[in-house]
């Protein structure tokens, strides 16, 4: 390791562990918050990863179903220590989220409505907002280094926001024009470039940066990616097949594993792709939960650690708890049940296409014919997320709707939440904690 300078050490299993621990409590902000976070801590502060390897790494987890933060945070850890890293940090990433979203619904249900609760989401709401904003800046000022990619951002944006043209129509656009410019325009789409340059230079060498050979592990194994297929394919047919034999096919454990399969299989673009499909399923398909209960669960994914779409735990914790599957005096054990199986069967697909995957991604990264087209779907993903932050912009600062009065103090709140993280460089964590103190003290103020 004499090539790394500045101290950059292999990173141990027990630091990793730890790191990877602490992520799953501080990821807040949804996908692009927690992207950021990742890269801020990865990249920047710790020169585990290159920015260009980070980059190439993201853009394949974007073009995948299910999380692509989760997904990112389990091909990081596998570069770095194989399968065991690739599934301690995917599941990291995910556990204490389930945790708290497990306490949320038993006190949501339990207990109903708290004022103090409703204060603090007033103050969250538009503080995402921010982070998401400031999330699309910093992918952005990576990614677009030219008129091309900006192009292809704004494409991606008036796709959304002005034909609200699917995801995936987007996504596959993005590659369509990458492929296409990687043989027109090759230097337009060439992966990483001066930022992650300069980055390197101010800060030294990253632990895996971009001429560091491949380890074992990360390459190519026919054998090994049988070995993970059959692997997965058993752990699902185990646990469908348990609640299959114990409850039966209709029963709403076994549904909920079938349902969430194929919400984690068949849904592309994130968690905001895949909540309108939840939505359906749940509550109108099976009836699970209410309407309002849905739009009440959002709001604390929103305001939880870990990936958006661990709403599912919620979904399942609510519809095992109302349906009484282990009958009413059990109605804690049977929410619990149905958080882990809805968790379970949403993120299993997610391991397996970074163990089965990541060879075959790291041994095209100086390939152009395959990194054009993810650099294509990465600017496209800029325009995707400005289109996010202006759908939440909306929805917190006109809650009542086009009809409704327009909200100042979220206005305020937001544009505080800005200046925190642009111009006084605020992490997520304190500027979420800062504006759940003011919505919490604005509301109290108001009673």
């Amino acid at each position: 390791m004499d090539s790394l300078p500045h101290a950059v050490t292999p990173v141990t299993r027990a630091a990793a562990l730890r790191f990877w621990l602490k992520l799953g409590f501080i990821s807040f902000g949804g996908p692009a918050g927690q992207i950021s976070i990742m890269h801020q801590e990865l990249v920047e502060r710790r020169r585990w990863i290159s920015e260009r390897r980070f980059m190439h790494a993201l853009n394949y987890c974007m073009i995948l179903p299910g999380p692509e933060a989760q997904q990112l945070a389990t091909y990081i850890g596998w570069l770095l220590h194989g399968s065991w890293g690739g599934i301690v940090a995917g599941a990291l990433f995910v556990l204490p989220s389930l945790l708290i979203l497990m306490a949320l619904s038993w006190l949501y249900l339990a207990f109903g409505d708290v004022p103090a609760v409703a204060g603090v989401l007033y103050g969250i709401k538009p503080a995402v907002t921010a982070i998401v904003l400031f999330a699309a800046y910093r992918i952005g000022s990576r990614v677009l280094k030219n008129g091309v990619l900006w192009a292809v951002a704004a494409a991606a944006f008036a796709g959304l926001f002005i034909f609200q043209l699917p995801f995936p129509a987007i996504i596959l656009a993005a590659a369509c024009v990458g492929w296409l410019g990687g043989w027109l325009a090759p230097e337009r789409f060439r992966a990483g470039g001066g930022h992650g340059a300069g980055a390197a230079r101010l800060t030294g060498r990253a632990l895996i940066d971009d001429d560091t050979p491949l380890p074992d592990h990360a390459r190519q194994r026919w054998r090994r990616t049988l070995v993970y297929a059959l692997a997965g394919a058993g752990g699902w047919l185990l646990v469908m097949g348990a609640l299959i034999a114990f409850f039966g096919w209709q029963a709403t454990l076994t549904q909920m594993g079938w349902f969430f399969t194929k919400a984690a299989l068949l849904t592309f673009g994130g968690a905001y792709a895949v909540l309108p499909y939840v939505y359906q399923g749940g509550v109108e398909h099976y009836q699970w939960l209410s309407g309002p209960q849905m739009i009440d669960g959002l709001a604390l994914g929103e305001t939880t650690p870990g990936p958006l779409i661990m709403v599912v735990a919620y979904v399942g914790f609510v519809g095992a708890w109302l349906k009484q599957v282990f009958g009413a005096d059990s109605l804690v054990l049977a929410g619990m049940a149905g958080a882990v199986v809805a968790t379970y069967f949403t993120f299993l697909p997610s391991f397996l296409f970074i163990l089965i995957g990541g060879p075959m991604v790291e041994a095209t990264r100086h390939e152009l014919k395959f990194t054009a087209p993810l650099t294509a779907i990465t600017a496209a993903v800029v325009g995707v997320v400005v289109n996010l932050a202006l759908f939440f912009a909306y929805h917190v600062l006109w809650p009542a709707g086009p009809a409704g009065v327009f909200d100042g103090v979220a206005a305020a709140i937001a544009v505080a939440a800005l200046l925190a993280l642009f111009r006084f460089k605020l992490g997520v964590i304190p500027v979420i904690a800062a504006s759940a103190l003011l919505g919490l003290t604005w509301r109290l103020a108001s009673v």
